[in-house]
């Protein structure tokens, strides 16, 4: 690879809240249950900053960036809940996020400042997608048979992914949670 190559790499990344066993697995197994292609290639989470390409030169600015805000943030408990959908928006079903809205919403105003500064499409939503883009049946599959989900944890830190040339995510980094909590009625939760 010439300098003029490697000046010019980039990497496609994501940064999101990973979804912990039992619930990734089916979380997944809903995706392929309702034909979603993403289903192995994206795993379950709940986006903080969606596919951003960012240069290879700026990887070490970025890193920086996400422990400062990772360092800001102090872990916090997630609660997902029943089922949405964006139609006719989006052809998505997703799983709503019922406790940890608040916080999802201010760590991801703060990963998209300074080098990952960008717009978003939409406006930001904190879910986990369970179905996209698939047939309307397989929507309203996916929709009623999660409605009744209820899964708790804690969230303790946020993970960088990147994008293979095949389209899988693959981590790369973990970033724990080191903030001061908020006085008890004072702060998102």
């Amino acid at each position: 690879m010439t300098d003029g190559e490697a000046a010019g790499a980039t990497a496609v990344i994501g940064v999101l809240v990973p979804i912990p066993e039992p619930w990734a697995q089916l979380f997944v197994d809903w995706r392929s249950k309702v034909g979603d292609p993403q289903a192995t290639l994206v795993p379950p989470h709940v986006t903080l900053l969606p596919p951003t390409e960012v240069a290879a030169a700026d990887r070490q600015a970025v890193a920086e960036h996400l422990e400062g805000v990772a360092g800001s943030h102090p872990p916090f408990r997630m609660h997902l809940s029943g089922t949405g959908t964006f139609h006719p928006v989006s052809d998505v079903v997703f799983v709503a996020v019922a406790r940890g809205i608040g916080n999802c919403e201010l760590i991801a105003a703060d990963v998209r400042q300074g080098p990952l500064q960008r717009g978003l499409s939409y406006p930001y939503h904190p879910h986990v997608t369970v179905a996209h883009d698939v047939p309307a049946d397989m929507l309203e599959l996916a929709y009623t048979g999660l409605s009744d989900l209820s899964a708790e944890f804690d969230v303790t830190h946020f993970t960088e992914f990147e994008q293979t040339p095949g389209g899988a995510w693959t981590v790369a980094r973990e970033y724990p949670l080191t903030g001061p909590a908020c006085p008890k009625g004072t702060g998102p939760g």
